[in-house]
């Protein structure tokens, strides 16, 4: 099965802001850039239920851009898969504009000149405009393009600006990007011009005759030259543009070789620069030539317009029900440029290709799958001697390269039945008077084979009959035989009489003609009749014939009168018609407004007041009053301006209405006029009023220049509708940090005669926002905002060069100090020469809010003081104990011991008693022995005592402890008593006795 709706190649455009957006296709599987589009690891992406429809919420946080790619979904049945074709889905961007450096524009005057606009590629394009200080006026002499340019026919002394901007709107972003400004500068013929490299020098000089601006033939500035193509589609609007040079502006007008515009769908644009043709069809194909005029000749441009058109439908499909046996046939007829090629399909299976070709009644044609099927060349599919496996569902299919378009129809085999009769529809001819054109006349029951019918006089009848059931109509009967009813004097009058006055002096009578068949017989004519209303005049008539009006001449101006149009013919006159009251034409009205009064609001708001003037003096319907009013100058700025009048139009007998959008300490002049059908009426006596202070207008520009270290200078230009007189200037400004948050905000008043102001002790290298504004005395009015950085130290470091391939479009930059200002820049080398560009950023401050070092916060530093200081003290502590346990009185020692010879050992652990330490030393054997030589050796010190006491050899330890053992001075004694065991020091046994 085939998908039903498949999608031609399509370009979705994402908001970035809150919606839903939604990709139609039958469906049960999505693949994105090719890959399977797992729809259940994305919680912002579902499929509905039974349709398989994608919903991408971005609602809820989803970026539109994670969702960019080729999508294309997969229907999968018992029977096989179909595929749709490819979504592009790309989000809305908008582009920044590329930095380029600006000459300025040096003109003479009455030359040509071409602003470039090149605006960034935007998704959907952008909406170009350009401005200066205010809306750039556009006129026949200067105007924009369709590509966004700014064209001057040629270029007057008041065209020099400084600040031609060109804007770019996206829509979908809801930004607007600007270009540099350009400026451009008029130079007279009586300036002489040299330009050396790079700079540009104008010398006035008075030797130099002045000579007036050479008149030029017209030039085209777009399109370029003789020819060009232009291919449209089908159904959508077509736009031609033509746009030249000369001195007079030329004018320009449009025609089509060998046809017409088409009245109903032509427009024209930009001062008739543009032409517009809407809803366009193969039909508006064609060469449409523009001519460019003026005084000293013409030029002309040729636009060759092709129309091409995916399929659509001259004839669709319908559903049919047969009969088994019965013939049937399936139109299908569609066209397009290039022509489609149209296919069929029976229950979703194409059927087969030709098998043999035939005609079939003067249509060349083919049959499918033996005598199944009959395949027109014009669409329609011939199904000979129906059978009941031919039912089912038929699709017909017409596509060309611009894409396809399907219908689907259900054929019905059924039995025969007995279908009752709903009636029957009786048509009827008129042969005499409209031949070949069938009119309703009435319906009959089914059950009826016979109608009276209620006929006209003078109509030549024929009639056929249409038999109607619930499946359908069908077939009319053949036409019976004419009829010719007899004739009769007119039955009914023209309709729609009315009496118009088209000049002062005359009287328009116009009535709709009666139909041939409602003139009841020949001789057709009509009675006019009128006379002048209250006043006993008598009815003037005339009869004519073949005529849908009659002028009556010499008539007073805007008088009423009784109108009434009968209808005749060689039998007779028709009932009497009614009548109608009509005006003789109109003329201007006699009187002025008078007691105009005017009072004023507040700033922008005035209302004004006039006495009626005299219905007489109307001389026609009222239809209103106008108020002409116009601004004389401003109060604050004398330099006067083109004076340019707006009209407010009151409608009925008003006598008051108000003036809105007024400027503020503005003089103005009014005058009112009353206004008829015919037109305006004298105007009033000028009424001057003036407006009060209103608050100003933002300053026209904000420049910040001349950054350094510590200080930026700001420029501004006063407000271009001051609106009062200038009391002070607000500057407002606070820094703007790495993550775009504000600082404090510091306000400055400036005195009003100041255009500049120097900021100085600020922080190097920081971005800053500004707020200016101006104030009057009624209060402030809109401010203008710019953004500047305060420029870096600048670094001794030499430049860092990386090469990359020309086709990456970024290149990432590693190993930067955090916190620090670096300058970029990107060089490209084409065809076009070397080129680059250069921008600074500062790179982010290292993480140390989240990332403390320990080692430097206080508490850490006076916790390890602490901790160092209580070690000290135990080592000491330890130290001290340490040397009062080991050095005890020998005295008390010897006392404590008694000879070892009559001191037992205890034998059941071979131990030295108390001094005996189990943990950390081994007992002694009882058969261990002193060295041969009755000595003990020295174990870990060489600062033993020997000869201690009386003789006798003993050893101490470093720290003072008694290591040795007491010997006499017998060198006989048993050797048992020799044996003995240095005490250990309790508090350090391991460095006592090893």
């Amino acid at each position: 099965k085939e998908i039903s709706n498949e999608f031609s190649r399509l370009v979705l455009s994402l908001l970035r802001i809150n919606i839903l957006f939604f990709l139609y296709c039958f469906s049960f599987s999505w693949t994105r850039n090719g890959t399977h589009f797992d729809i259940d690891k994305d919680a912002q992406v579902t499929m509905k239920p039974n349709s398989g429809t994608l919903v991408i919420n971005i609602m809820n946080g989803g970026k539109a851009e994670a969702y960019e790619g080729v999508y294309q979904c997969t229907a999968r049945n018992e029977r096989g898969a179909a595929i749709s074709n490819n979504i592009v889905v790309r989000p809305s961007r908008s582009p920044l504009w590329t930095k380029e450096k600006l000459e300025p524009n040096h003109v003479r005057e009455g030359d040509s000149l071409v602003l470039h606009c090149r605006p960034p590629v935007g998704l959907p394009p952008p909406i170009i405009f350009w401005m200066d200080n205010g809306e750039l006026p556009q006129s026949e002499r200067v105007s924009q393009g369709l590509n966004g340019d700014l064209y001057f026919s040629n270029v007057q002394p008041e065209d020099t600006r400084e600040d031609y901007i060109c804007y770019a709107r996206f829509n979908h972003t809801q930004t607007i990007q600007q270009k540099q400004p350009i400026s451009v500068k008029v130079f007279s013929s009586r300036y002489c011009i040299t330009k050396l490299h790079t700079y540009t020098v104008f010398i006035q000089s008075s030797q130099v005759t002045s000579k007036p601006v050479t008149e030029r033939q017209p030039v085209l500035l777009t399109p370029t030259g003789s020819t060009s193509t232009k291919v449209e589609l089908r159904g959508n609007v077509l736009l031609l543009e033509c746009i030249a040079a000369g001195l007079p502006t030329p004018v320009i007008r449009w025609i089509k070789e060998g046809g017409e515009l088409p009245a109903n769908r032509t427009f024209f644009e930009n001062f008739k620069k543009t032409l517009k043709i809407i809803d366009v069809s193969e039909a508006d194909s064609g060469n449409y030539k523009c001519i460019a005029r003026n005084a000293l000749g013409s030029v002309h441009h040729v636009i060759s317009v092709t129309v091409k058109a995916a399929p659509y439908w001259i004839t669709a499909p319908r559903n049919l029900v047969l009969s088994p046996g019965e013939d049937g046939t399936l139109i299908c007829r569609a066209n397009g440029n290039p022509k489609p090629s149209i296919s069929w399909l029976a229950n979703g299976v194409p059927i087969a290709s030709k098998i043999l070709n035939y005609l079939t009644g003067g249509v060349k044609g083919s049959i499918l799958r033996g005598n199944e099927y009959v395949f027109h060349d014009n669409g329609t599919l011939e199904i000979p001697v129906a059978q009941k496996n031919n039912a089912g569902t038929y699709t017909c299919v017409a596509r060309n390269k611009l894409g396809k378009i399907q219908n689907e129809v259900q054929l019905e085999i059924k039995g025969w039945m007995c279908l009752l009769l709903a009636g029957f529809v009786i048509e009827f001819e008129d042969a005499l008077h409209e031949p070949g054109v069938w009119r309703y006349q009435t319906e009959v029951p089914g059950s009826q084979t016979t109608a009276q019918l209620k006929l006209s006089p003078y109509v030549n009848y024929s009639f056929r009959v249409i038999a109607v059931n619930r499946i359908g109509r069908s077939q009319p009967s053949e036409p019976s035989e004419q009829y010719l009813t007899k004739s009769a004097s007119p039955d009914e009058n023209p309709a729609n009489v009315q009496g118009i006055g088209s000049e002062p002096d005359n009287l328009v009578i116009t009535w709709e003609p009666l139909k041939g068949f409602q003139s009841n017989g020949p001789g057709l004519q009509y009675k006019v009749s009128w006379r002048q209303k209250d006043v006993d005049d008598e009815w003037t008539s005339v009869i004519v014939a073949n005529v849908s009006k009659y002028i009556v001449s010499g008539t007073p101006t805007f008088v009423p009168y009784e109108v009434k149009v009968q209808a005749l013919n060689d039998l007779g006159y028709a009932p009497e018609p009614s009548e109608v009251i009509g005006h003789s034409g109109e003329d201007l009205p006699m009187v002025a407004p008078g007691n105009v009064q005017v009072h004023v609001i507040n700033s922008t708001l005035a209302k004004v007041h006039w006495d009626p003037v005299p219905l007489k003096s109307v001389r026609g319907h009222l239809q209103g009053y106008k108020v002409y009013y116009w601004k004389v100058q401003s109060l604050s700025r004398r330099s006067r301006r083109h004076v340019e009048k707006k009209i407010l139009t009151f409608r009925g007998n008003k006598t008051f209405g108000m003036l809105p959008g007024l400027e503020p300490y503005s003089s103005y002049k009014l005058n009112v006029r009353v206004v008829n059908g015919k037109g305006e009426g004298p105007a009033s006596p000028d009424k001057v009023f003036k407006t009060p202070e209103g608050v100003p207008s933002s300053p026209s520009f904000l420049k910040i220049t001349n950054p350094t270290l510590d200080s930026l200078t700001l420029e501004w230009g006063s407000p271009t509708h001051p609106n009062g007189v200038l009391t002070s200037y607000t500057l407002k400004f606070q820094p703007i940090n790495n993550t775009h948050e504000l600082g404090p905000l510091v306000e400055i008043r400036i005195p009003a005669n100041e255009s500049s102001l120097i900021l100085k002790n600020l922080n190097y290298s920081t971005r800053y926002k500004f707020y200016f504004n101006a104030q009057t005395s009624v209060g402030s009015g809109s401010q203008i905002t710019e953004e500047a950085v305060t420029i870096m130290d600048e670094g001794k470091e030499d430049w860092k060069k990386e090469i990359v391939n020309g086709s990456r479009s970024f290149f990432v930059l590693k190993g930067l100090t955090p916190g620090t200002a670096y300058k970029v820049r990107v060089g490209a080398e084409g065809l076009s020469g070397f080129r680059s560009s250069e921008d600074v950023f500062e790179t982010g401050p290292a993480m140390a809010s989240r990332q403390v070092d320990i080692a430097t916060q206080g508490w850490f530093i006076g916790l390890m003081c602490a901790v160092a200081l209580l070690i000290l003290i135990l080592l000491i502590v330890c130290f001290i104990r340490r040397n009062k346990g080991g050095k005890y009185p020998v005295k008390e020692k010897e006392d404590a011991h008694a000879d070892p010879e009559i001191q037992p050992m205890k034998e059941d652990d071979g131990t030295f008693g108390e001094y005996s330490d189990a943990e950390d030393h081994k007992p002694l054997k009882k058969g261990s022995r002193t060295p041969s030589d009755r000595t003990v050796k020295k174990e870990d010190s060489d600062d033993s005592l020997v000869d201690y006491g009386e003789g006798v050899n003993g050893q101490f330890n470093e720290d003072g402890s008694f290591i040795g053992q007491y010997s006499g001075k017998k060198e006989k004694e048993p050797a048992e008593g020799n044996e003995s065991s240095e005490a250990p020091s309790p508090v350090n046994a391991m460095n006592s006795f090893v």
